[in-house]
């Protein structure tokens, strides 16, 4: 399974402009927390969801209350593997799109029942792409923005995976073969759950897809670190290719289970 599932991942990729047709159903969308999450004050500002020009793709902006939408496979394709979906956005949006649905609806069709998961972000105006924009350039202004919320990013992903897990009976899925994909932001997210993790949330693999991994250098690797899987563009606009090489550096380093594709 880690090698044959991981290169799934590796196919979805090359496979973005084509997606086939799927049967599939979104049945539910699950809080990740009761009430307010842990390490956040209540907020009244709500969530907002909106077709990015800057970004061509759909996203969703000022998340405070974590969720999951799931995605299962019908029950002939149904393999009794399950998969968190972070997708990217900076931690000032989401892109659900390209980097959420899209990949939920192909590995459905592999008969991977799929979990997408918004996570928390920072808090922005009117438009949350543009203001990304337009602080990136200047990492401390953007640092100020996002600082803060990563760590609470990263535990949404912690207990995604971790929730996925626990029921995963009511999915019909196996807890051992409860994996996690990141994009961009969402494989920092991804990076999070597969090196830092308690018995009830280790990932089965995960797959880091052009990570922002940096805040991770000087994480150590467990003993029992999970299959990764770790694909990135050379000319990544946005600088990340380094964080691929050193992501996957960090696995090989320690002989565990990895591949590069750059």
């Amino acid at each position: 399974m880690k090698s044959a599932f991981i290169r799934v991942m590796c196919v979805l990729l090359l496979a973005a402009g084509s997606l086939a047709a799927a049967s599939f159903a979104a049945q539910d969308v699950i809080p990740l927390y009761p009430g307010t999450p842990p390490g956040s004050a209540p907020e009244t500002y709500p969530e907002k969801q909106y077709f990015s020009q800057l970004w061509n793709t759909e996203v969703v902006a000022n998340v405070t209350k974590p969720s999951l939408t799931v995605f299962t496979p019908s029950s002939e394709t149904k393999n009794g593997t399950a998969i968190v979906i972070c997708p990217g956005g900076g931690f000032m949006a989401l892109a659900v799109n390209s980097e959420g649905i899209d990949v939920a609806k192909y590995l459905v069709a592999k008969g991977v029942t799929a979990f997408v998961l918004k996570y928390r972000v920072a808090h922005t105006g009117e438009d949350a792409t543009q203001e990304f924009a337009d602080l990136f350039n200047d990492r401390s202004k953007f640092q100020e923005t996002v600082g803060k919320v990563i760590p609470l990013s990263i535990a949404d992903g912690q207990a995604a995976v971790a929730y996925v897990r626990r029921h995963a009976s009511e999915w019909g899925v196996s807890p051992d073969r409860v994996g996690v994909i990141g994009f961009s932001a969402g494989g920092t997210v991804a990076a999070g759950a597969a090196l830092n993790y308690t018995p009830e949330s280790r990932p089965a693999f995960a797959a880091l897809i052009y990570a922002a991994g940096g805040r991770f250098k000087d994480t150590p690797l467990p003993d029992d670190a999970p299959p990764v899987f770790v694909a990135a563009a050379t000319d990544d606009n946005l600088g990340l290719a380094p964080d691929s090489v050193s992501l996957y550096g960090k696995w090989a380093s320690a002989h565990k289970s990895a591949e590069l594709h750059m």
